[in-house]
């Protein structure tokens, strides 16, 4: 069983900066892309970003420039950084776990950006 535990959510004046956790526990592949992803009110959850087994990284482009993802897998624990966080990016971020088997979600951590 996959367990996924969120954290660094919070309230940020726009301009400010955020970065959230995702710690894994339990058994974990070595094939497996980390992400992050977000959900509003009355819409689809989005990927904010995700880094696969190899390193490779993917931003949406609403946070290219602003957001980078990182991981340290001795810790199992991945990273979404947040800069210049503007009021559109207020949402519920969730952590992802996709490896062979299925696909695991964190429980989700508020970002609200203040104007």
């Amino acid at each position: 069983q996959v367990q996924l535990q969120e954290s660094g959510g919070g309230l940020v004046q726009a301009g400010g900066s955020l970065r959230l956790s995702c710690a894994a526990s339990g058994t974990i592949f070595r094939l497996t892309t980390m992400g992050w992803y977000r959900q509003t009110p009355g819409k689809e959850r989005e990927l904010v970003a995700n880094i696969a087994n190899g390193g490779i990284t993917r931003i949406a482009d609403f946070g290219k420039g602003r957001f980078t993802i990182s991981r340290d897998t001795s810790k199992r624990t991945w990273y979404l950084q947040m800069n210049s966080l503007e009021p559109e990016d207020t949402a519920v971020y969730y952590c992802s776990l996709s490896m062979p088997g299925g696909r695991y979600w964190g429980q989700g951590t508020q970002v609200t950006v203040s104007s």
